[in-house]
């Protein structure tokens, strides 16, 4: 075959300079009929072979076709490379040839044998507010100065493109739950269907074809807001391929660099701000923005339930020995009077709430660790008072003690001097105290005074509160109701009657 110079010499030397056949032959060595072809036809380069021969791979073919049927019974990620099968041929049975011979036969032995061939997928087009797809995934932040792991809700609506993203310090039932609520808010209505993995959060067990158990509580969910639940087969990730990557995207756009906060809800607020923005642009295939799709597809949702769906969870408890109550493996302090009593607690998503007779005793940030314990100090105070030299060693206090501003160290140091260790820390309980009637600002700011002015007992701080309160307003008595002048004459003639 000719290589494109060699054609083109060939014609150039027959139609520009009029050389003979016979002669081109002669100085190019090319045959007459070879000469005469790149005369009357086009060049259309070098014909691909019917079949490719491997000669020094040849011995070796059998082995690779082995390993690569074996592959269809091995878990996709653990299956044979190209790579790895030019190794073993190495190692194991002594291959002297190149890898891009074995890169080639391989390419043609996996489509042959039907080992992870490359998949055909469907171009689509969903009509606007019938689909959206749901998925978890993990990103960094970083909390008060700490970096921390937490889970990223996915939701991404199939018609119009427009994401939303939450975060969650897990991935249970009341987040999941709280999640999707949120997002229907933000869409302003509920879709028909709802596309998910098969989340535990979700689904009991996982049956043959389409068909699957689902949690009873999360088919009652599904029932309240009627929408249909459909599952992806298991390891098919592109079912929904649109919120697997929006996960990606969603960390590398919208927390990059990682985000830094107090507390996650500040951060769910600027991702808030981010998918509402998110949108001016236009997705290949469709003729409008995002942004004007969101506000058509409104429209086409079901509306949202008047009653929000009640995503909480009741459980009864028993306060032990240590004034706490067991909630997910993690113990909440409830005043130490409750020890012994018989409790309910309500669970949100982020927080917990403990009752007695109805009345509410305590109220925790919710933990979501393991073996974790959220104490309250202002629980223990009164039985601190009787046992005062417990007071340095007691959990709660020492955890508090850490967030305290000098002057509360100081305060209760002088106590101590002035007073003796067990009556100066008794003294110094009632000023804790005060937290509970009076804004911490303010107990703050009288123990600073009271530190500055040498003050070293109690009732001291307790004047500083009530001086620095406002006065009560003065209201003139003109501004009071009157009541009308009294009638006497009536008395008049009861007495003339007697």
């Amino acid at each position: 075959m000719l290589r494109m110079d060699q054609y083109e010499h060939i014609r150039t030397a027959h139609r520009v300079y009029g050389q003979s056949i016979s002669e081109i032959a002669r100085i190019t060595g090319h045959s007459r009929n070879t000469i005469r072809k790149a005369l009357s036809e086009t060049y259309d380069g070098y014909s691909l072979r019917q079949y490719q021969p491997f000669p020094v791979l040849g011995p070796f073919q059998k082995i690779i076709d082995v390993w690569l049927s074996d592959d269809r019974e091995r878990p996709r990620k653990q299956r044979h490379t190209a790579r790895r099968i030019f190794d073993r041929l190495v190692a194991e049975h002594g291959f002297t040839g190149s890898e891009s011979n074995v890169r080639k036969y391989v390419r043609e032995a996996k489509e042959r044998l039907g080992v992870s061939t490359t998949k055909a997928f469907l171009p689509l087009e969903p009509d606007l507010g019938q689909e959206a797809e749901v998925d978890w995934g993990t990103a960094m932040v970083v909390l008060q100065g700490q970096a921390l792991k937490v889970k990223l809700f996915c939701m991404r609506s199939k018609g119009s493109g427009k994401p939303f993203l939450r975060l969650y310090p897990c991935e249970r039932q009341q987040a999941f739950f709280d999640a999707l609520m949120r997002g229907f808010a933000f869409y302003g209505g509920i879709f028909p269907r709802l596309i998910f993995d098969n989340l535990t959060t979700a689904v009991r067990k996982v049956l043959q074809g389409k068909a699957r158990l689902e949690q009873e509580s999360f088919t009652r969910f599904r029932a309240y807001h009627n929408f249909e639940a459909r599952f992806c087969n298991p390891g098919a990730g592109h079912e929904k391929g649109g919120v697997e990557g929006l996960v990606g995207f969603a960390r590398r756009n919208f927390l990059v660099p990682m985000p830094e906060a107090q507390s996650l809800e500040e951060i769910n607020e600027r991702l808030l701000q981010q998918c509402v923005a998110y949108g001016r642009h236009t997705i290949s295939g469709r003729d409008k923005p995002v942004e004007v799709l969101f506000d058509e597809e409104r429209s086409c949702l079901l509306k949202l339930p008047e009653v929000p769906f009640v995503n909480i969870r009741l459980l009864s408890a028993k306060a032990d020995k240590y004034a706490t109550v067991m909630v997910d493996k993690n113990r909440y302090s409830v005043p130490t009077r409750q020890v012994g009593r018989a409790l309910r607690v309500i669970c949100h998503v982020d927080q917990v709430e403990i009752f007695s007779q109805g009345r509410r005793v305590a109220n925790h940030q919710r933990l979501f660790a393991n073996n974790q314990w959220q104490l309250d100090p202002d629980h223990y105070l009164e039985l601190l008072q009787q046992r005062p030299l417990a007071f340095h060693s007691a959990r709660p206090i020492r955890d508090w003690k850490k967030r305290w501003p000098l002057t509360m160290h100081q305060l209760l140091e002088r106590f101590c001097q002035a007073h003796g260790e067990n009556r100066g820390i008794k003294e110094f309980i009632e000023v804790l105290l005060l937290f509970r009637h009076h804004p911490a600002e303010d107990v703050q700011q009288a123990i600073a005074t009271a530190v500055e002015a040498g003050i070293s007992a109690s009732g001291g701080i307790q004047h500083l509160l009530r001086r620095n309160q406002p006065a009560p307003p003065i209201v003139p008595l003109e501004r009071y109701a009157r009541l009308p002048e009294a009638d006497i004459s009536i008395y008049a003639c009861l007495g003339g009657g007697l």
